[in-house]
């Protein structure tokens, strides 16, 4: 729990470069299993608020504000959106 703490206020940047070390200790493979176990579910957790991190701020660039300064999507923001795969959806 001490660790979650050390991790709390990381930057998008840095919690990219954990998950990286993570996936890269993992794919040599000389790590004992219960530490590869505690290390896939770290590397989980990151992704997914790495995940998050980048979903907000997709959301934010496509807003934009009316001439009352209220924010209005952006035209077009929800066509050509694209999976979790990275292709194109209607």
């Amino acid at each position: 729990m001490a660790d979650d703490q050390t991790h709390e206020n990381e930057t998008f940047e840095q919690k990219m470069a954990r998950l990286e070390k993570i996936v890269n200790q993992l794919e040599q493979g000389n790590v004992p299993l219960e530490e590869s176990m505690a290390k896939f579910k770290t590397g989980i957790k990151l992704s997914e608020e790495l995940q998050h991190t980048l979903l907000n701020a997709e959301d934010t660039m496509a807003k934009m504000m009316d001439k009352d300064g209220n924010e209005v999507p952006f035209e077009g923001s929800n066509d050509n959106k694209d999976d979790q795969n990275g292709n194109q959806t209607q």
